[in-house]
C-alpha cells in the first residue's frame, strides 16, 4: 500500500496516510476539521523491501568462469617483474624478390 500526502488549504496543516490504492482520497482535516484537505502528487518513498530475507539469487552475479579466474589469479604466485625478460631474436631474413614474367 502506498503512503499519501495531503495538505490542508485552510490552515496548512501536512500529513501522510498509509492507505490502500482504492481508498478514496481524504477531504476533512485532522486539525482543523475543515473541508479542504487536498492530496499533493509527491514523487514517492521508493520500494520497501519487507519478508524474512532475500535469497541469493536475486541479484546479478559474475559468471562462475569470471570468479574463477580471479580466485586463480589472486593464488598465482607473483613473478619477479624487476628485470625485464631477455628474449632471443633472429636476424631478419631479407625479402624476397618478385618473380619476373
Amino acid at each position: 500500500m502506498p503512503t499519501y500526502e495531503y495538505a490542508c488549504k485552510f490552515c496548512g496543516h501536512h500529513l501522510e496516510v498509509y492507505q490502500p490504492i482504492t481508498a478514496a482520497a481524504l477531504t476533512r482535516c485532522p486539525k482543523c476539521k475543515k473541508a479542504g484537505l487536498k492530496r499533493l502528487i509527491s514523487g514517492g518513498a521508493g520500494i520497501i523491501f519487507k519478508g524474512t530475507g532475500f535469497y541469493e539469487t536475486d541479484y546479478k552475479r559474475a559468471p562462475a568462469s569470471a570468479e574463477k579466474k580471479t580466485e586463480a589469479s589472486k593464488s598465482a604466485p607473483k613473478s619477479d617483474t624487476s628485470k625485464p625478460a631477455v628474449t632471443k631474436s633472429e636476424p631478419a631474413k631479407p625479402a624476397a624478390k618478385p618473380a619476373k614474367i
